[in-house]
C-alpha cells in the first residue's frame, strides 16, 4: 500500500499527522507552526487557502475542520476532484475520536503513544481548587468570548472552570466590555490565540479581576499538546493574578 500524500489545513492536525506519520504531509498552512522545522509546502492560511496551489499538488487527501476552514474553500477543493476529510471537534471525546479517524485515513496503522498519553492525562485532570466562573475573551476590537458548545470551553469545564457564556445562543458572541466587566467573573482567562493577549494587552481591561494567561495551543489544539495540556493549563489557572 503506497504512502498517502496529505495536505493539512488545521494546525493541530498538522502536528498530529507529522509526528505520527513522518513523510505523509506534503503541504500545510502558514499557521502550522508545529512540529518545529516542518519542511512542507505552504498553501496560505486556514481561512484563505490557495486552492489552485493545493489542487496542483494532487494530494490523496486534504484534512480540514468545520470551524477552522470555510465551506466555500472546501467545496472548491472537492470541485477540483480532491478528497476532503472534515473533522468536527467540540468536546474532548470528539477530539480523540476524530484524531483516530484522521490518523487512520493518513495510513497510521498503530495508535501513537502520545494519543494514549493524552487520554490518560485527561482521566483525572487537576481541578481548580474551588468553583470558578470565568470570562474567556478570544478577540478584542470588538470583544468576543467563548460561548456555547466549544472545545476550549469543554476543556476548561473538565478543569473545574465554567465559562460565563457557556449557555449563550452563539458559539463566539460579541459582548461589550462593560457587560463582560459587569458579569463579575471569578477569573478572566486570556489565551494567546486567535488574539494574542499578553500581560500588557488584555488584563488592563478588567481592573480588579484575577486574570490568567494561557497558551492557545493547550486550550484550543487537539493533537500531541493534549498530553500536557491538563497540567500546563492547571498551573496557569491556579497562578491567576490581579
Amino acid at each position: 500500500m503506497s504512502t498517502p500524500r496529505v495536505v493539512s489545513l488545521v494546525p493541530s492536525l498538522t502536528e498530529a499527522v507529522a509526528v505520527s506519520a513522518p513523510g505523509v504531509l506534503i503541504a500545510a498552512t502558514d499557521w502550522c507552526t508545529h512540529p518545529a522545522g516542518l519542511d512542507v509546502s505552504r498553501v496560505g492560511g486556514t481561512k484563505n487557502p490557495a486552492v489552485d496551489r493545493i489542487a496542483a499538488l494532487a494530494p490523496d487527501l486534504v484534512i480540514a475542520n468545520e470551524e477552522e476552514n470555510r465551506p466555500p474553500d472546501l467545496d472548491a477543493l472537492r470541485a477540483a476532484g480532491l478528497d476532503v476529510l472534515v473533522t468536527h471537534v467540540r468536546t474532548l471525546p470528539q477530539a480523540f475520536a476524530e484524531l483516530d479517524r484522521v490518523l487512520t485515513a493518513c495510513g497510521v496503522r498503530s495508535r501513537p503513544g502520545w494519543l494514549d498519553a493524552a487520554e490518560a492525562a485527561w482521566e483525572a485532570p487537576p481541578l481548580f481548587p474551588e468553583p470558578c466562573t470565568a470570562v474567556v475573551p478570544i478577540w478584542r476590537r470588538p470583544w468576543m468570548v467563548l460561548g456555547r458548545d466549544t472545545f476550549a470551553g469543554d476543556l476548561l469545564a473538565r478543569l473545574g472552570v465554567r465559562h460565563r457564556y457557556a449557555d449563550h445562543s452563539e458559539r463566539y458572541p460579541r459582548v461589550p466590555l462593560d457587560e463582560l466587566r459587569a458579569a463579575r467573573p471569578d477569573l478572566v482567562v486570556l489565551p494567546d490565540e486567535p488574539y494574542r493577549f499578553t500581560a500588557d494587552d488584555g488584563p488592563e481591561a478588567f481592573p480588579g479581576l484575577p486574570w490568567a494567561l494561557v497558551g492557545g495551543r493547550h486550550l484550543t489544539w487537539y493533537g500531541p499538546s493534549l498530553a500536557e495540556a491538563p497540567q500546563v493549563l492547571g498551573r496557569a489557572l491556579r497562578a491567576a493574578r490581579r
